[in-house]
């Protein structure tokens, strides 16, 4: 374990995370491992982050021995562990490395001091805390993306973020919006559950299917590349979308291959849908709210005209997709993205004119 030195008078501690899901833990994992005195702040009621508002059928994309966070790997299950799976997993993982977590406590804004160093504001209630480095880990599930579209929709309106499996929709009828992964599994599901009326499943360009045999594996194996070729300073060999858009998952399988995951042109307007219920599975967006003013360009106000994936100094980002890294928003990619960061923090705090 490496000792490090206090960054200077006053700060409560050497780095705080915001965020307690896979990202922020395997960030704090290596930051303890450093011998970096970290709090990871938490606005959920218990640990598993994201995964705990996944919809009830969710699973992962590969098999637990893929899907591993940093040190002690999950336990196994068999096929593609559901989301219950990971967030027992995530829980334990919390407990067996002493991750210091407060939760629920969600962070309404972090600002930088002058000087250095940052205040971390809680929104309720009205608490603060100081910090040499910040590390936002906060994912994406809260921040959906819903298209704005012309017309009115007379029905009811969901997001695959608070989609609740196919009960609620016995005996009416599903528009599901979306060409990626959660619309043709929340489309398959639908199609798969005799109780459901009718289903239609609305893309904006015919769906890209990945090969069958690829799954959560073949995906990892490639971002590792890519993110060993972009490590080393060379061109970027290509992202998963060069396969396809849509993991051909079983349920997915079986519903396309009997010709009924079929997909019907994308409507101009929401007055052309008729169905009693709309499911956006539009995807998310970076939740980064906290983080306003510490950004350049759109991220914050303070820095129009920056880059918008440069954070202030002292500011890290971990777990947001490609803006981050290759891989690094899933279970096992996120590990050499948070060890990235946490050498980065580690050093600073060691030498605070770093």
């Amino acid at each position: 374990m490496v000792a490090c030195t206090a960054p200077g008078a006053g700060f409560d501690h050497e780095a705080i995370v915001v965020g307690g899901g896979q990202s922020g833990l395997a960030t704090a994992f290596y930051l303890l491992r450093a011998g970096v005195d970290v709090l990871v702040l938490d606005d959920q009621p218990g640990p598993g982050g994201a995964w705990r508002h996944a919809w009830p059928s969710l699973t992962l994309f590969s098999t637990a021995g893929f899907s591993n966070l940093p040190g002690v790997p999950m336990p196994a299950h068999e096929g593609f562990p559901p989301a219950r799976h990971v967030v027992d997993y995530l829980a334990m993982y919390e407990r067996r490395y002493r991750i210091p977590v407060e939760r629920p406590v969600r962070v309404g804004r972090v600002e930088a001091l002058d000087g250095g160093g940052f205040r971390v504001h809680a929104a309720v209630p009205d608490l603060t805390w100081t910090c040499a480095r910040v590390i936002g880990a906060t994912g994406t599930w809260s921040a959906p993306f819903v298209p704005a579209y012309p017309g009115r929709f007379s029905g009811r309106q969901w997001h695959s973020a608070n989609y609740p499996g196919p009960a609620p929709f016995a005996g009416r009828s599903v528009a599901v919006v979306g060409a990626a992964n959660s619309g043709a599994q929340i489309a398959a599901e639908l199609l798969e559950d005799p109780d459901v009326g009718e289903v239609t499943w609305y893309t904006r360009h015919a769906p890209r299917w990945m090969p069958d045999d690829v799954d959560g594996r073949v995906l990892f194996r490639r971002n590792r590349e890519r993110f060993r070729e972009i490590a080393a300073g060379r061109p970027d060999p290509g992202s998963d979308s060069r396969l396809g858009d849509i993991v051909v998952l079983p349920q997915v399988r079986r519903m396309r291959d009997a010709g009924r995951l079929t997909a019907t042109p994308m409507f101009a307007s929401l007055s052309q849908v008729g169905a009693d219920h709309l499911i956006w599975c539009t995807g998310f967006r970076p939740a980064l709210g906290p983080f306003r003013g510490l950004l350049g360009g759109a991220g914050g106000a303070g820095r129009r005209g920056a880059d918008p994936h440069e954070p202030v100094p002292g500011l890290h980002l971990v777990g947001y997709g490609d803006r981050t890294g290759p891989g690094s928003a899933t279970i096992l990619g996120v590990g050499p993205y948070a060890k990235q960061t946490a050498c980065a923090v580690a050093e600073a705090v060691r030498d605070p004119a770093h």
